[in-house]
């Protein structure tokens, strides 16, 4: 089984999207979103636009 994304309908109606990994365990899942366009939309901007997302890591504190 490879990475996937899965377009689904939640119980308000609304149109949202999880990612799966390769041994199929859900990784994240979106917002919901009123159009199926919209949530394709962010799916797509995903891909083009994540590969070199940095990581940010909040929980350090300040240094003094």
């Amino acid at each position: 089984m490879a990475y996937k994304f899965e377009v689904y309908k939640d119980k308000a109606g609304e149109f949202r999207f999880r990612f799966r990994a390769s041994n199929g365990e859900a990784m994240f899942s979106s917002e919901g979103y009123k159009a199926k366009a919209s949530a394709m939309s962010a799916i797509d901007s995903i891909k083009k636009n994540a590969p070199g997302a940095e990581t940010v890591d909040t929980t350090q504190e300040a240094a003094s």
